[in-house]
């Protein structure tokens, strides 16, 4: 008799089928990358969450100058595909509650849609498997409040981080240039 796999095995094989596919171009030309990606998991009270993210970087790939990020390159009052290349993923194992939404356990494409007032919204989009600016607002399963913070130091390349919360659940963070966003979350019971 062999052994019995983790419940999260079946998961975290279909979340990473999920991600390949996700990589794969759409149409029969192919799209270059020009960023680095990275897949964070972490378990939060019992539930793997994973991010499949593009890991732009404030320089230029072509030119090699620097940008402005917050209200140039990302700008303000319009959809942003948070990341670089496909659309980002968060998948989850049991259903989340972030910022007032329930989140049911699935796969989504993240969006982010910040503001010149220094507001931001999480955006969650049921449509997965394609290119990060093909966004289809009719695809939104909701959108919730970001906090914004100021960085010590400037970061370079985009980052994105799930961190557990001892008294539990965890918090999402997405940092670039001198800010970072970010929303808790808890998984439901």
């Amino acid at each position: 008799m062999y052994p019995r796999l983790p419940r999260f095995i079946p998961f975290v094989l279909a979340a990473c089928a999920l991600a390949f596919a996700s990589a794969l171009p759409l149409s029969a030309q192919p799209r270059p990358r020009t960023s680095p990606h990275e897949t964070l998991s972490t378990v939060i009270d019992g539930s793997r969450v994973m991010v499949v993210y593009g890991r732009p970087y404030s320089k230029d790939p072509k030119t090699g100058a620097m940008r402005e990020i917050w209200g140039s390159l990302v700008p303000y009052g319009k959809v942003w595909r948070m990341g670089a290349d496909e659309a980002t993923l968060l998948l989850t194992q049991k259903a989340l509650m972030i910022g007032g939404t329930v989140v049911p356990a699935g796969v989504y494409s993240l969006f982010m849609q910040p503001e010149a007032d220094g507001t931001a919204k999480l955006i969650f989009n049921k449509q997965v498997g394609h290119w990060g600016t093909q966004y289809d607002g009719k695809q939104d399963f909701g959108r919730v409040p970001l906090t914004k913070e100021a960085l010590p130091a400037s970061q370079d390349q985009f980052v994105m981080a799930i961190e557990k919360v001892p008294a539990g659940g965890g918090v999402l963070k997405l940092s670039w240039a001198q800010t970072q966003y970010s929303v808790p979350f808890a998984v439901q019971k």
